[in-house]
């Protein structure tokens, strides 16, 4: 079934950037018209309020969050036979070893290297996904995603409605690390999840543990939408937790209470929300301040509603992402929560966020919300 796809790539690479190329759609669709996957109220675009993950019953194992994702791939390629990985060594395991042993497994023609063309890789995998298959394909660095902007907010997002539903890419699915790592400087660090936030017809999800990576990435493979899903890289090997074993997921759309308190409401996604869980920590033993924790995992769309509830119940808000501060989501999250609850509030929301200035390198500690500066702000809040 995939013996095509690697030639397709290598052969015609400009036909896959490729699905934009109007004078080649004809030929690339008139033998696969049947398997597009019509616009419909099940696949809109629209926030999913299904319940949670439940425990699967299966047994677990403790692993962190790159073994997670590499779980996750494993399931998706063994359940999905039309599903195929590439990117920039990725048929090595990639430079973080997410991907190591799938090409062993699932051979060449389903997990492959592609050449360093980021606007290639995406817009193979648009093409790919119009023609019925499961695309994943992988950004060596979310830094580097910008090339392949046009083919996300021009071709991605808005296939299923220029054409009426009659085409579709839901099958695409753009893994890439982001954030801060330690020693990545100017162009290894930064988090670029706001501009496509701001695109509809696109879904961004960002997960906090291993856990959370591994439901989040296969109901994001599965979603009948293109799915940008962008990983904290700092937590690649420093996050580790009791992760279930086999298939689950955990819905699109929907954020979870880590902890829950009666005084402040902490928002956050990503590493971020492990920052926020040991600054809820300390503000409650040494301020005695209540936090309740929400990670919104999914930032388009974002549940609305569990952090407004949360809201009305703290009166604060405080929201944290490592993007500069400026046009961040956090804007979107701040301003959405002021409307809603605004006779609620007991003090304005407050962000708490990146510098606007480029990712700095030997000052990336100074750049970074950390608990001491969210030790701060909730004392400030307070007051």
């Amino acid at each position: 079934m995939m013996s095509s796809v690697q030639g397709l790539f290598s052969i015609r690479l400009q036909t896959a950037i490729f699905s934009t190329n109007y004078k080649y759609i004809p030929a690339v669709f008139a033998s696969v018209a049947g398997r597009f996957i019509h616009h419909s109220p099940e696949c809109s675009f629209a926030t999913n309020l299904d319940s949670d993950a439940k425990d699967t019953g299966n047994p677990s194992r403790k692993i962190n969050l790159c073994n997670a994702v590499n779980d996750a791939l494993n399931i998706a390629l063994d359940t999905n036979p039309t599903a195929c990985v590439f990117g920039e060594d990725v048929g090595f395991g990639g430079v973080f070893r997410c991907t190591v042993g799938l090409m062993e497994r699932y051979g060449r023609e389903r997990v492959f290297n592609t050449p360093l063309c980021e606007q290639g890789i995406v817009g193979f995998g648009i093409g790919l996904a119009a023609m019925g298959h499961t695309a994943i394909a992988e950004i060596q660095f979310a830094d580097y995603i910008f090339p392949a902007f046009d083919q996300l907010v021009n071709e991605a997002a808005k296939y299923r409605y220029r054409s009426g539903g009659t085409f579709d890419c839901g099958g695409l699915t753009v893994r890439s690390p982001y954030g801060a790592v330690g020693h990545g400087g100017h162009y290894h660090s930064q988090s670029p999840e706001a501009f496509f936030t701001h695109v509809p017809g696109l879904k961004v999800v960002i997960p906090s543990s291993p856990r959370e990576a591994k439901g989040l990435l296969l109901a994001a493979i599965r979603d009948p939408n293109p799915v940008i899903f962008f990983e904290p890289k700092m937590l690649y090997r420093t996050s580790v937790e009791e992760v279930p074993e086999g298939d689950f997921e955990i819905p699109l759309g929907r954020a979870r209470i880590l902890r829950e308190g009666s005084d402040i409401t902490l928002v956050g996604w990503g590493q971020q929300v492990l920052v926020l869980e040991q600054a809820a920590k300390m503000v409650k033993d040494k301020l005695r301040i209540s936090c309740e924790v929400i990670d919104v995992r999914t930032l388009q769309p974002w549940d609305v509603l569990t952090v407004e509830a949360s809201v009305n119940k703290t009166g604060r808000l405080l929201v944290s992402h490592e993007a500069p501060i400026t046009s961040g989501f956090g804007a979107e999250i701040v301003a959405t929560i002021s409307k809603r609850c605004f006779l609620r509030l007991e003090a304005p929301p407050l962000r708490v966020c990146g510098m606007d200035t480029p990712f700095p390198l030997v000052y990336e500690d100074m750049y970074m919300p950390s608990v001491q500066r969210w030790q701060n702000y909730c004392r400030s809040r307070q007051s």
